[in-house]
């Protein structure tokens, strides 16, 4: 009998801290689960770095929604050297190297701040890069890109903003391969061979596009629309 009382009793208590902690179940471990949280706000694979100014998905699918669509502008007067990069950031570091540290895991620089070493995820493939010479600093959304969708019209300065922006999500460390595959392509034309980034990806270019009030055009929207849908 006392034994019966036992096995109810344990059986109860087991029940009452499920219910408090629902991580913890009546046959687990007792170790309490992950939150489940919206991949917008996430980075979608995994050693991915955190991206700066990332919004949720939610927040992108509304800026999606106020984006105006239009066609692409001329590519006349175009050139990478309107968008001056990489500016000095301090400490003889430049935008390249501030990127590549923040990126990276274990980052060592010399006394010019280059990186010597280190660890790096490229979240477009997956692949680890420990070699900072085969990375490249993407641009989120591309110079020419932008350029087609509004920023020919802006002043030097707003390009030189947009070129070496740190506080939000257009700058990250990826695989050489892949960002010269991505070109000046936008969504709808490329799109991350890793899958799982598509989430982290269309955010980050909506936000990208929606701070600078850029234009997107139809296919773009759609495309947009698709990889968002990916997000938990």
């Amino acid at each position: 009998m006392l034994a019966g009382v036992r096995v109810v009793t344990a059986a109860l208590f087991v029940g009452v801290l499920a219910g408090c902690n629902p991580g913890v179940t009546a046959g687990g471990d007792a170790k309490p689960s992950l939150p489940v949280q919206d991949k917008g706000a996430g980075q979608g694979a995994p050693g991915a770095p955190a991206l700066p100014g990332l919004s949720t998905a939610a927040v992108a699918r509304t800026q999606l929604a106020g984006l105006k669509v239009a066609g692409q502008q001329a590519m006349t007067g175009y050139s990478r050297a309107k968008f001056t990069h990489w500016t000095g950031q301090g400490d003889a570091c430049d935008t390249r190297e501030v990127v590549l540290e923040r990126s990276g895991k274990d980052v060592k620089r010399d006394s010019e701040c280059k990186a010597v070493s280190g660890t790096w995820v490229s979240v477009y493939d997956g692949v680890t890069v420990t070699d900072a010479a085969k990375l490249d600093i993407d641009h989120m959304v591309p110079l020419a890109n932008a350029w087609r969708s509004g920023a020919g019209a802006w002043t030097a300065e707003r390009r030189k903003e947009f070129a070496n922006d740190l506080t939000r999500p257009q700058l990250l460390a990826v695989s050489a391969a892949t960002n010269r595959s991505k070109g000046d392509q936008g969504p709808d034309e490329w799109q991350p061979p890793a899958r799982a980034y598509w989430c982290t990806y269309a955010t980050a270019w909506t936000n990208v596009k929606a701070t600078y009030q850029l234009t997107v055009t139809e296919a773009e929207k759609a495309k947009l629309t698709e990889m968002l849908e990916t997000c938990s």
